[in-house]
């Protein structure tokens, strides 16, 4: 279910009875009320009652066309529903995207209007799946236009130089069989997940191409990113993930995770 698609609707709809009716069938369903009114002899009295189709859309008019705005220009939520990016992110986390860091784009045809700004190396970034454009995925952005990106033996190297990683610890509680490291990329430092007992994939050095960009997961032994289907075109951003704002797992919602996304 495309929710832009029906959000654009519901706002079309709602708009087009509740302007059909100012301009065309308000007056003369009023002057029929105020004649049935002068009939019955309590013209004075008259109450002016509006079919519901019209009395719905101009209750829900403004509220759907706020929404509509705000989720395509300027914060739209999102919930994760996989691990590939642990531990930055967890399962069951409710983030926040904004909407207009990588230039403002029309809802459903996704045309950008107005070039804002572009991904930035390390970002954690939503985009609509290259292969199933009706899916999002969220990843972290890893190589830009241009750039040589390689990953061997666990290490990423970024136009020829290794990204610099150390371990913080060998055997995190919240990730047993994992290592834990400190990843630092571009102007972010970020945690990742490696997996001593998986060989991982080898990728040799590869070259961004124009408007398109490398995404990988922070839990990189467990992750489906570029590194499996390519790259992601420009025109399939949605937005950049700034925080999380709730937590959600099936029982009570939790708000003591709520953070900044680094």
């Amino acid at each position: 279910m495309d929710f832009s698609l029906l959000l654009v609707l519901a706002v079309a709809i709602t708009g087009l009875v509740w302007l059909l009716d100012s301009l065309f069938w308000r007056r003369p369903r009023r002057q029929r009320q105020q004649a049935a009114a002068a009939a019955q002899g309590n013209e004075k009295s008259v109450g002016y009652k509006d079919p519901w189709p019209v009395d719905y859309a101009r209750s829900f008019f403004p509220v759907l066309l706020i929404v509509l705005v705000l989720r395509s220009f300027v914060i739209e939520p999102f919930q994760i529903p996989s691990g590939s990016m642990r531990p930055t992110l967890e399962v069951g986390d409710f983030i926040l995207v904004n909407k207009f860091s990588y230039g403002l784009r029309l809802p459903v045809i996704n045309t950008e209007i107005a070039d804002v700004g572009e991904p930035k190396r390390g970002d954690v970034m939503v985009f609509r799946f290259p292969q199933d454009p009706s899916v999002n995925f969220i990843k972290r952005v890893i190589g830009l236009p241009g750039d040589r990106i390689r990953y061997e033996n666990k290490q990423l190297y970024v136009n020829g130089k290794p990204v610099p990683k150390s371990m913080t610890d060998p055997d995190p509680a919240e990730a047993p069989g994992e290592e834990l490291f400190e990843e630092h990329l571009g102007d972010v430092d970020h945690r990742i997940f490696n997996n001593p007992q998986s060989p991982g994939p080898q990728m040799r050095e590869i070259v961004v191409p124009d408007h398109e960009y490398f995404m990988m997961g922070d839990n990189r032994d467990h992750s489906n990113d570029s590194r499996y289907w390519g790259f992601v075109p420009e025109k399939n951003i949605v937005g950049k993930a700034f925080a999380v704002w709730m937590h959600w797992d099936g029982g009570l919602p939790s708000f003591s995770t709520v953070r900044q996304i680094n």
